[in-house]
Parts: structure tokens; sequence; C-alpha cells
């Protein structure tokens, strides 16, 4: 089995949450606004593990954001706190 670099895993985890955030962009409007905003809130919760594990860059993170909610602005929107990365 292939061993996966540290690149290729950032790729994917973008991938990852492009996938997620328009997804969520698309189910949002047929749900209530407070179970569309739980749901943005888990994805942002996800977003700030990865980038504390070091599997996505915060600055990449913040522009995948950026740019769902420029594509989905029915998106709810949602303040990141991203992390330098967890502490060793």
């Amino acid at each position: 089995m292939r061993r996966m670099t540290e690149e290729t895993r950032s790729e994917r985890t973008a991938r990852l949450l492009v996938a997620r955030l328009d997804a969520l962009a698309k189910v949002a409007s047929g749900l209530r606004h407070a179970e569309a905003e739980r749901l943005v809130e888990l994805a942002s919760v996800a977003t700030m593990h990865a980038v504390a594990l070091e599997m996505l860059h915060a600055e990449k993170a913040d522009a995948i954001w950026r740019e769902a909610h420029a594509r989905h602005p029915e998106l709810p929107q949602v303040v990141l706190e991203l992390p330098e990365r967890i502490a060793a």
C-alpha cells in the first residue's frame, strides 16, 4: 500500500471539505434554519480539527469557506476559529 504524502492528504482533505460544503448547500434550503446552522457548525468543527491536525493549512481552509459562501450565499455564516495546531 502506498503511503500518503502530506501534500496528497491536504489536497484530499480540501476536496472533501469542498464537497461537504456543496452538499450542505444543496440540502440547506430544505431544512429549518436551526438545522442548517447546526450542520454548518459541524462542518466548521471538522475544519478546525483538520487544521489542528495539520491535514489542511488554515489559509486554504479559510479560502474554501469564503469560496463556498460566494457560490452558496444561502449557507449560514459561521466564524472559523482556526487553531495553529494541536499541542504536542
